[in-house]
């Protein structure tokens, strides 16, 4: 899976053209042994993390809507995106 970002142990990716199961735009993460599926939007769409690291994502995803949503774009075209910065 093509990497969006990675900082404090969590993992972000995002499929190309991966509307099958959610239709939803949405992302990847991984943290240790735990994988979701979440929106953009935050909602948790499958799997399960620690209440602390799924907060952190749910954050992280408001600061960077925009850049996520350009990127789910390009993506479900199959085109390659960039990787988020996760200080910015």
């Amino acid at each position: 899976m093509p990497e969006l970002c990675r900082f404090n142990g969590l993992i972000f990716t995002m499929l190309f053209k991966d509307i099958k199961q959610h239709n939803k735009p949405h992302i990847h993460v991984t943290y240790a042994d735990h994988e979701i599926s979440i929106g953009i939007d935050g909602e948790l769409l499958g799997g399960e993390f620690p209440a602390k690291q799924l907060k952190l994502v749910q954050a992280w995803l408001v600061l960077h809507e925009e850049e996520l949503y350009a990127a789910w774009n390009k993506a479900v075209q199959g085109q390659p995106f960039g990787k988020i910065d996760p200080l910015q």
